[in-house]
């Protein structure tokens, strides 16, 4: 073969060693272009948060009910046709309020009738004491008999008790008016009206409208009967007992916290039969009426006596079958994965039990684009505890550290 090869002209030789040496050109340029884009790929950018600690203490957390601080519940108490309404329905109202208006054409008739049969009572009282006064200078004379006496007597004596009892006939004629106007107890807020402007209604009926007091506003728990005895044991003695020992706070139902803390109102007196627990009840301000009567909440007791944990955003946590982690990036820029421990949450934030220290750096963005062992470019962010949005901090950037960097001696720059 290499005889044939030898046979060939020079040209096609020639031919035939342009033909490898481009393609040997080829491979190298190729390697070369390859070498130079790993090189000059950046490393991906990721958002982090640095981990911050909170003074947090051992807690409790209970299913609570809230209820109203003030509730007036407004019926009729006199029977007649409802002729005004003088409210929006989920208004606040003052004290002393006119709400509601019933049809008082009949109470002023009867008012008019008890002044009237007041006013005969009077008369006849008057003129019973005017003969009891002729019979008692007659009868030294003997002009009129004991019995006739004895019958003036009498009779005074049941016009003074006519007197009175029409005199608490129109006493009552006047209550029955006053009641056709319904007036607000308290100020708070009303709710919806259950009966409309023409309907009938009176004692019986059910109730026309509620007026609450929802600022302060009440949350009550039950207790188990076993928990509450061993408590009221540890702190026998203990005057200041609960009011110092926790703070109390409310988780919303869309598992946002509540910012008002609580205090504790009232302890029921005895365990119920049913259910072997007690009653227990918080108060909370209320100033922006965000609680209504009626939510389900989670009440969270918390100690006073507190440590300080570190806290990280939801946005960090993701799960595997070994459970929780997060990613870590360290001092020279390289992404670690981290298993945690979790405690409670609070608001966006986790409480971090085990598994990362305050000061560590949390990936919160970018978590697609990474992986364990690789280098991040690292953009320090805000993250709001309450709501967990995530925002910029003045633009701060985490540069890879120089320690990362190549350790190049002179000599080597040299022969370079």
């Amino acid at each position: 073969m290499l005889k044939h090869f030898l046979r060939q002209p020079c040209s096609s030789n020639l031919k035939i060693s342009k033909f490898i040496l481009f393609g040997l050109l080829s491979f190298v340029l190729l390697a070369c272009s390859k070498e130079e884009l790993k090189v000059k790929v950046p490393a991906p950018a990721v958002s982090i948060y640095s981990i911050k600690s909170q003074s947090i203490g051992g807690y409790r957390e209970f299913v609570a009910r809230t209820e109203a601080f003030k509730e007036a519940n407004l019926r009729a108490r006199v029977e007649g046709e409802l002729l005004e309404r003088h409210f929006k329905e989920g208004s606040i109202v003052e004290k002393g309020q006119i709400l509601l208006k019933i049809d008082p054409a009949a109470y002023q008739a009867a008012l008019s009738a008890a002044k009237a049969d007041l006013s005969s009572t009077i008369s006849g009282e008057e003129n019973a004491k005017r003969n009891l006064k002729r019979a008692n200078d007659l009868i030294g004379e003997g002009y009129i008999s004991q019995s006739d006496f004895d019958r003036l007597t009498t009779e005074e004596s049941q016009a003074k008790s006519a007197v009175k009892v029409a005199q608490a006939s129109l006493e009552k004629a006047e209550l029955n008016l006053s009641y056709t106007i319904i007036t607000a107890p308290f100020a708070g807020r009303i709710g919806k009206v259950n009966y409309n402007v023409g309907n009938i209604v009176s004692p019986t009926s059910n109730t026309l409208a509620t007026l609450i007091i929802i600022d302060p506003i009440f949350a009550s728990f039950q207790v188990e009967e076993s928990t509450y005895v061993s408590y009221q044991q540890s702190h026998q003695g203990d005057k200041n007992k609960t009011v110092s020992e926790f703070d109390i706070s409310l988780r919303l139902p869309n598992n946002s916290e509540y910012l008002e803390k609580g205090q504790l109102n009232f302890s029921d007196t005895k365990i119920s039969e049913g259910m072997g627990t007690v009653e227990l009840r918080t108060i909370f301000p209320n100033p922006n009426n965000l609680i209504i009567p009626g939510l389900f909440v989670t009440l969270i007791l918390e100690s006073t006596t507190k440590e300080e944990m570190a806290l990280i955003p939801q946005a960090a946590v993701q799960e595997s079958q070994q459970g929780k982690f997060v990613l870590i990036v360290d001092e020279n820029n390289i992404v670690k994965q981290r298993h945690v421990v979790l405690g409670r949450r609070i608001n966006a934030m986790w409480v971090a039990e085990k598994g990362v220290a305050i000061g560590e750096k949390v990936i919160v963005e970018g978590l697609q684009k990474v992986r364990s062992g690789v280098e991040v470019r690292a953009i320090e962010k805000h993250v709001d505890p309450i709501i967990g949005t995530i925002s910029d901090l003045d633009n701060k950037v985490v540069e890879p550290s120089k320690n990362n960097e190549p350790n190049i001696s002179p000599s080597a720059k040299t022969d370079k």
